[in-house]
């Protein structure tokens, strides 16, 4: 797994190969598996990002009752023609929300880089195949430039919030999807990189503060945000737009942002939007009821 990004790109000038085939080499060397298996592998999880989108039940709510519905309530706005943004940021938001509430409901989704932030990137690549008409295979050549990025954020810094906060996951995921849509779209590795910086510089500080400790509220609706926020940022790395500090630094200053957060704020539950009165109440009405166990 590659330890940064400046590595890959300087791979990609030196050898002529592109951004994703580089990553799927690496992971064959990895996992000491052929071409074929490799790619089967990126394959299925794209299929299973489809049966997320697809399995999406609009009248169900998670356990909680905190989360669910409102990825349908979204579909219609759509369906009455009334969204302020494009169709294709309408799509990439209904499907951020359809499969992170999936996600709460305990439905199948792809912990992509994580379960809290499960709907970015699928959001994006469904939306953009939709829109585009790529191929499945160049769909799952999208997810090897999106591991790349992630294998390197993991190897630099971190993907789980309770050691980043949420910055690690939605951020991660945000600039996951970034780099795998410029790859869509012809961009260079070096657009790539940027794009996923400008996506995970949009998002550093961010706390990870699950009210009641579940992973639903505010987590579900920063699926929405670090989607969308994946999109502009692809846009503005293919317009020639670049990240002033290197992504590698950016990728470093959100270890540093990390490590500095205090423990309320980092998936604890205990501080944020979690520590607020009405975050509190739902914590103790939830708490009452025994199949619902208050986070310790």
């Amino acid at each position: 797994m590659y330890q940064s990004l400046e590595t890959i790109c300087n791979e990609a000038q030196t050898s002529g190969n592109s951004f994703w085939k580089l990553v799927q080499l690496d992971d064959m060397r990895e996992q000491d598996i052929t071409e074929e298996a490799s790619l089967l592998s990126m394959e299925t999880a794209y299929q299973a990002m489809k049966d997320s989108d697809t399995g999406y039940d609009p009248g169900l709510r998670s356990q909680s009752g905190l989360v669910g519905t409102d990825a349908a309530k979204l579909h219609q706005r759509r369906e009455e023609g009334r969204m302020i943004c494009g169709d294709l940021i309408a799509s990439v938001m209904e499907r951020a929300l359809r499969i992170a509430e999936s996600n709460a409901c305990m439905k199948r989704i792809v912990a992509a880089p994580t379960a809290g932030s499960c709907g970015v990137l699928p959001a994006v690549l469904l939306s953009v195949q939709e829109k585009y008409s790529f191929t499945d295979k160049q769909m799952a050549e999208s997810l090897y430039v999106a591991g790349g990025i992630g294998g390197v954020i993991a190897n630099r810094a971190f993907l789980a919030g309770a050691e980043g906060g949420c910055q690690a996951e939605i951020g991660s995921a945000s600039a996951m999807a970034a780099g795998a849509l410029v790859s869509l779209l012809g961009g260079t590795p070096e657009e790539i990189c940027h794009a996923s910086a400008l996506a995970l510089k949009n998002l550093l500080g961010l706390a990870c503060d699950p009210v009641a400790g579940l992973v639903e509220v505010p987590c579900v609706k920063r699926n929405v945000v670090g989607a969308v926020n994946a999109v502009t940022s692809a846009d503005m790395a293919l317009a020639g737009i670049c990240s002033r500090i290197p992504p590698d630094e950016v990728i470093d200053a959100m270890r540093s942002i990390g490590r500095h957060m205090d423990t309320s704020l980092r998936e604890t539950g205990t501080g944020g939007l979690a520590a607020t009165p009405t975050g509190l109440k739902i914590r103790e009405e939830l708490a009452s009821h025994s199949d619902v166990p208050e986070n310790p």
